[in-house]
């Protein structure tokens, strides 16, 4: 571990992407002063506990050069701020401006974890012999790349997220022309199924392609299911999202909204290989 690890984290390139978004931090009054902490490092041991999941912030190796208590203080910090949607639609506008963005369709889904830890956005798991847990509330373009996100309770029903995620798309760079925010259609399953939810998408300009409950199956959304699918497990290979262990719930938000970047900031690193 050490030198290769923190670059192969936190290449280069994602840092300068990085680097401006992050707050100010004004260390805390202890006598005698204290050496500065490297930014770089407190990111790069954030993002390695994202990565490795049951990583206690205790136990964050040495080698990254920042304590455990810095590092999890300054990700506090930093999360107040909200460098995370910052850093998200960054990478998406990078995407943009290349036309990366598919606007042909966006595709909603949720999935619902387990939480070991954390009273709110935390509830009884239906599916899950009533355990308490947590779901998280994916929105991606058609080919799958998260644009919005959310956290709620395991027993808040999908639907309850769907107006939310469509207004959380962030106005996303063109490769010519304005910033754009909404898709042409969106793809869903009966879950998401409703009168008002279809008025409203009709609304916007956007046809509606939701599952009728009782009279469609899923089939049809079958096609295109497997993108979203794999966008969660894009998401799930963030080992720290698989299992709640974040009491507070803008903590375990912003460890998926960082997700949601690192994912996206992949497929803008293989356009310049």
């Amino acid at each position: 571990m050490g030198v290769d690890l923190s670059q192969r984290l936190v290449p280069d390139e994602l840092w300068v992407l990085v680097e401006p978004l992050l707050p100010s931090f004004a260390s805390r009054p202890q006598g005698g002063g204290t050496a500065p902490v490297d930014e770089r490092a407190v990111f790069t041991a954030v993002v390695y506990v994202l990565t490795s999941g049951g990583c206690a912030w205790r136990h964050l190796p040495e080698t990254f050069g920042v304590s455990p208590a810095t590092a999890h203080r300054r990700f506090s910090v930093w999360t107040k701020d909200g460098p995370w949607r910052r850093l998200h639609q960054a990478v998406l506008d990078e995407l943009g401006a290349r036309g990366e963005v598919d606007w042909s369709a966006a595709i909603v889904d949720a999935a619902s974890v387990r939480a070991k830890k954390g009273d709110r956005l935390t509830g009884r798991n239906p599916v899950d012999r009533g355990k308490k847990g947590s779901k998280l509330h994916v929105l991606a373009d058609a080919q799958g790349l998260p644009l919005a996100l959310g956290v709620s309770a395991a027993n808040v029903h999908d639907s309850q997220a769907l107006m939310p995620l469509m207004m959380g798309i962030p106005a996303i760079r063109s490769r010519r022309g304005p910033r754009r925010r909404r898709p042409n259609r969106l793809r869903a399953d009966k879950a998401y199924h409703s009168r008002a939810h279809l008025r409203w998408l009709r609304s916007r300009g956007i046809v509606p392609r939701i599952a009728r409950p009782g009279i469609e199956s899923g089939e049809r959304l079958g096609r295109h299911r497997w993108k979203i699918e794999r966008s969660i497990s894009w998401l799930f290979g963030y080992r720290r999202l698989t299992v709640r262990y974040e009491r507070r719930g803008t903590h375990f938000l912003a460890f998926l909204g960082l997700a949601a970047a690192l994912t996206c900031y992949k497929k803008l690193a293989k356009l310049a290989t």
